[in-house]
Formats: C-alpha cells, structure tokens, sequence
C-alpha cells in the first residue's frame, strides 16, 4: 500500500480530495489532502503565504507526520509548492505526479505561465494580498475546463473557495536540482495527451521537462478539475501510477 499526500491547486483545501481519498483508504493505502497557509479552513491564518511559506509548511508536514515513501501529488498549480518539497526532501518521496499539471523549472513562477490578460486579471481582482476566484467562464476560456460539471456542481464548488495568496503565484520557485532524478508522473485530463507527447518531442519549455524513462505519461479524459468530475477514476488511476 502507499502514503499519498494531495496538495489542492488554486482556492481549494483538503476538502476538494473527499471524494478521491475515501476510495484510496478503502483500499488500503494512507492518505493525507493538504490544506496550504491562507485557503480552506485555514483562511483566517495571518500572514501573506508566500511560495515558501507554502513550502515550508507542506515539507514540515511530511517531517511532522513523518511520512516517507511518499507519493506526493500535485494538482494544477500546486507544481510549485510540491516541486519545492521535492527539491528539499527528495528522501521521503517515491514519486511526484502532476495532474492536470506540470513541472516548473529553476526561476520562474506560476504566474509567468498565464496569458497576459489573465494576469491582468489576478493584479485587477486583488483584495488584501489575495485572488478570489474568476468566474468560471473565465476559467474556462483560458484552458481550464469545466468538462464533466454541471451548474449544481460548479455551484457547490464555488461555495467552498477561498481567495489564493498572491505571494504563491508571483514568487519565484527555487531548485537545487536534489528532486530532479526523483520518478515523475503526469495525469493528463483537460490535454490530450498525443498532444502532450508531440510537445514533449518538439522540445516545449512547460513539456519538455517531462521526458525520459522516469516519467510515467496517463490519460484521464475530463476537465481540469478530475477530483470532481471522475474522482473515483482519480483514485484509479493514482494507485495504478504508485504501485509502478
């Protein structure tokens, strides 16, 4: 059996796992959702979170609770707080798997990834150091599909998320190098993955990084929030990529 720890992407809390982490445990294996600094119950925490706070306090989980073996999973962009612990504590995970997600490189940020007028969204809509959430048609006009939620769905999302802290987009990610070698894993939902591959193979910046023998490439056809549309298959499909 595996230890799984599920870090939510943006405005989302360990709630968003419920549905993927009841069959994971019926199952057998150990399973820890995350909640990051400022989001979900821990809104009214007071700082300004920043990449490292977020960190910082993910790695200090895995050595508080001490996990080891872990299977750490990142959803969206999640990448960057997940691939800092993984640069930090290489020693205690079996393998990073991105889904719907991807890995980010040495320097840069999350928010050096969205198109312009999205970040002139997220600069426009801020309150007190933190993004509220789009509209979902916004969302969904810059990639992140709704595919496989209906209006009641989307609703009782919305209900539940909280604005994200800016320093966690905007910081800058820095590696060492140490989580590089660490067997990687991409669950591809909202992006074909023949798409993916002919990106890996063209030399793409976001994909490129994806290739070689360490990296295990699955399909999960749906939109960009496959812990809700297909959680059950989400759980499928992770314990298949951790008993590799």
């Amino acid at each position: 059996m595996s230890t799984f720890v599920l870090v939510p992407g943006f405005w989302l809390g360990a709630w968003a796992w419920d549905e993927v982490a009841a069959p994971l445990r019926a199952a057998g294996h150990e399973v820890h959702p995350v909640s990051l600094p400022g989001l979900a119950e821990r809104a009214g925490e007071v700082g300004e979170f920043g990449l490292e706070e977020h960190i910082a306090d993910l790695a200090g989980r895995l050595v508080r609770e001490d996990l080891w073996d872990v299977v750490l999973v990142a959803h969206s962009g999640a990448c960057a707080p997940v691939d800092g612990v993984a640069d930090r504590l290489p020693e205690r995970i079996r393998r990073v798997v991105y889904l719907d997600s991807g890995p980010m490189r040495d320097g840069t940020s999350v928010y050096d990834l969205w198109q312009p007028d999205f970040r002139a969204a997220a600069d426009t809509s801020e309150v007190d150091g933190r993004f509220p959430t789009p509209p979902w048609e916004f969302l969904a006009s810059h990639g992140s599909s709704l595919e496989g939620l209906d209006e009641a769905a989307l609703e009782r999302i919305r209900a539940r998320l909280t604005p994200h802290p800016v320093g966690a987009y905007r910081d800058r990610l820095r590696l060492t190098g140490a989580g590089a070698a660490l067997p990687h894993a991409l669950v591809s939902c909202s992006f074909p993955l023949d798409r993916v591959k002919a990106m890996i193979a063209a030399g793409h910046p976001f994909f490129a990084g994806m290739a070689g023998p360490d990296w295990e490439l699955r399909e999960l056809p749906t939109g960009h929030w496959p812990m809700f549309s297909r959680p059950a298959d989400t759980a499928e499909v992770l314990a298949e990529i951790a008993a590799i």
